[in-house]
């Protein structure tokens, strides 16, 4: 059931950041639940170098989002997105 779970709200959080980084056309289920969960990890490494502390399952939320626009920029930069 964990896995489920991390599916879900992985492709939830990839799909989130697709949005604003405008790569929805470019990025299908599976991208958006690879970036989402990849992102998830990237943001709280980046959260924690930065001494920032999330407080609840909002903060933990916008923390994975913002991990994702971040890998997305990454992936962007790297010519993986256009």
């Amino acid at each position: 059931m964990g896995l489920l779970v991390t599916l879900i709200i992985g492709g939830i959080v990839g799909w989130l950041a697709s949005i604003v980084m405008k790569t929805n056309a470019q990025m299908g289920i599976i991208a958006n639940i690879v970036v989402g969960i990849v992102g998830a990890f990237l943001g709280s490494w980046i959260f924690g170098l930065l001494g920032i502390a999330t407080a609840g399952a909002a903060g933990q939320w916008v923390m994975s989002v913002v991990g994702a626009i971040v890998l997305i920029a990454l992936l962007r930069a790297l010519g993986v997105f256009k």
